[in-house]
């Protein structure tokens, strides 16, 4: 997906205030866009990368 392209910038967007994400989850989105084909594909990234920071601890 294209960060510049207004469409992808407005669904973003939504997805900040719907997710009540924080500035981290925020950055760690923005990077995943570039390499996400599509909205499902950037929510499936996400959750990946959650799930991967949480058992980096162990």
């Amino acid at each position: 997906m294209n960060i510049n392209d207004k469409s992808v910038l407005e669904m973003l967007n939504k997805l900040i205030v719907i997710n009540r994400l924080n500035k981290s989850q925020i950055l760690q989105m923005v990077n995943l866009v570039s390499i996400s084909k599509d909205i499902n594909d950037l929510k499936d990234n996400l959750k990946w990368e959650s799930s991967k920071s949480i058992y980096q601890n162990i």
